[in-house]
């Protein structure tokens, strides 16, 4: 069955997975679908379900119902097989630090079972990816966060998998290490390597094909970056740019237009239902009030907007139905 699946367009199918530990459900009827060669990114905040889905692609958490499938392989009849064909890079290090750089990748190369002909010339591959060229005999332990993580990654790819599972890879990482880190991510990509990838990092999330984003255990919006933000942005956004942005926005909620009013940077992001009408509104209101700002203008929502904007909805839904009951 899975030989037969293995040129299937689909790396990963999802149909409504679930995940219950006792009465809490961790994820809820969560249903999609990963193409080869994509970069697919499950966004949410901390404790939405990420890594039990994650895991349960894995073969690692075996689900309460439904049906997933990794390469063709069964989540809950092909665990073992799953594990075997692909890589895994979790949410926590997971290296040895009492080990070197080389000891580690031995030590990974014997985990996947890498052939011993290909062995030395995957290792090889490990220390140029992550180029640790001048640090192979250096405990582990010693290296930069980033570093590490370079290294993690390529122990997680030592025995050629097509699919790879991110787990929160740069989570601690700096900025430059994690932008360094994404690179490597865009030659897999390239390569055909299927990237799945969870984050709670916004900036992140536009550098995948595709996103799901996930809230509570329930899958709440899908598509590419540039879809999120047409498809659900029910609302124009404001960027006001002030020097005193806490205290601009202790009163702007004060003017019926503004639905939503959040800090950003140096200023703030405002939700309104018309930007042509609002404008003049909020800027009359401002000068009325003393408030000073230096640019008041709209822009396109980014993925944080919609990420605010999304939560909030389903937030007030939920608030509501609690209300009816």
């Amino acid at each position: 069955m899975a030989d037969n699946l293995e040129s299937s367009e689909y790396a990963v199918t999802v149909e409504n997975l679930e995940k219950r530990f006792g009465t809490f459900q961790a994820v809820d009827k969560v249903s999609f679908q990963v193409k080869r060669g994509e970069i697919f990114g499950f966004l949410g905040p901390n404790g939405a379900g990420k890594s039990t889905t994650i895991r349960m692609l894995c073969g690692i958490v075996t689900p309460t119902a439904g049906k997933a499938s990794v390469l063709g392989f069964d989540v809950f009849n092909d665990a073992e097989k799953i594990k075997a064909n692909i890589g895994y890079m979790s949410q926590k290090f997971s290296l040895y630090e009492d080990l070197t750089v080389e000891e580690n990748i031995d030590f990974y190369s014997g985990i996947y079972q890498v052939p011993q002909a290909v062995k030395m010339e995957r290792k090889e591959w490990v220390i140029a990816m992550s180029g640790l060229e001048e640090h192979r005999n250096s405990l582990t332990s010693v290296l930069a966060a980033g570093w590490r993580q370079r290294l993690a990654l390529g122990c997680a790819l030592l025995h050629n998998p097509s699919v790879i599972f991110l787990d929160e890879p740069t989570s601690g990482v700096d900025p430059i290490s994690r932008r360094n880190f994404w690179s490597l991510i865009y030659e897999l990509a390239g390569k055909g390597v299927t990237v799945f990838v969870t984050t709670h990092y916004m900036d992140e999330a536009e550098y995948c094909d595709r996103l799901a984003m996930i809230y509570r255990g329930e899958l709440v919006a899908m598509g590419t970056p540039e879809e999120m933000k047409s498809r659900y942005m029910p609302t124009d956004i404001l960027s006001l740019e002030c020097p005193e942005p806490f205290v601009v926005l202790q009163k702007i909620n004060e003017i019926r237009e503004v639905k939503e009013a959040a800090l950003f940077g140096r200023g703030l992001h405002l939700s309104v239902q018309e930007a042509e009408k609002a404008l003049p509104i909020i800027a009359d209101f401002l000068i009325g009030s003393k408030l000073s700002y230096t640019r008041l203008e709209q822009i396109k929502p980014s993925l944080e907007d919609v990420f605010v904007s999304i939560i909030e909805a389903r937030d007030n839904r939920t608030s509501g139905q609690g209300v009816t009951k």
